[in-house]
């Protein structure tokens, strides 16, 4: 996939063109990185930072937490609300309108997961990310993934390689001596294309417990 030829659109008006054209079926799946350190946790409350069509905010609720989505596009949010009607847990999954470079959804969580925001727009990441961490409660989970290596159709150069974990731990800003690093690593994965494609790719987690 080339770069996106970004015009003059702003990033809103950009990723509502992308979910504005999109299918409205979903993989009805979470990201197996939030199966892997969410799913044995006692449920609270849960916050998924770009929750696109809304499967991680969804499948959380089927495992008994309260979810709160947010996106960027309101056209993502429309089809995350029917994913939850459809699932039967519209009573356990709340979405909203945020874009993250500019507003961050108030209150305090027991799970802040910050899965792939990956976009072509400049983006504070660091900022974000801290806002982030000081959302989750003690002995609340902080999830963040970012690409390390990229798929063939990534806008990315796919023979690029991304920062490591411990490289984006740093980079965040984030106090780590009120933190415990459940895991800063490599996770390696197959990933799946738009048009059916499959490539090996290895992303950049880290997982932190409030102190």
């Amino acid at each position: 996939m080339q770069h996106p030829d970004l015009g003059s659109k702003t990033a809103e008006e950009f990723w509502e063109d992308i979910y504005g054209n999109a299918s409205s079926q979903t993989s009805g799946r979470p990201s197996k990185i939030l199966a892997r350190f969410a799913e044995h946790r006692p449920p609270g409350d849960a916050l998924d930072l770009g929750c696109a069509k809304g499967d991680d905010a969804v499948w959380l609720a089927k495992q008994g937490w309260q979810a709160l989505g947010v996106d960027i596009s309101n056209a993502a949010l429309r089809i995350a609300t029917e994913n939850a009607k459809r699932n039967n847990v519209a009573d356990r999954v709340a979405f909203q309108q945020h874009d993250l470079s500019r507003s961050f959804p108030s209150g305090a969580f027991d799970l802040v997961s910050a899965l792939f925001l990956q976009t072509p727009f400049d983006f504070p990441r660091a900022a974000v990310l801290q806002r982030a961490a000081a959302a989750v409660r003690p002995s609340g989970l902080l999830l963040m993934a970012t690409h390390q290596t990229y798929a063939p159709w990534s806008w990315s150069d796919p023979d690029a390689t991304g920062p490591s974990a411990g490289e984006r731990l740093a980079e965040s800003g984030i106090d780590v001596s009120q933190w415990r690093q459940i895991f800063v690593g490599p996770v390696h994965r197959m990933a799946s294309g738009p048009q059916g494609q499959h490539a090996g790719v290895t992303d950049a987690v880290v997982a932190l417990k409030r102190l």
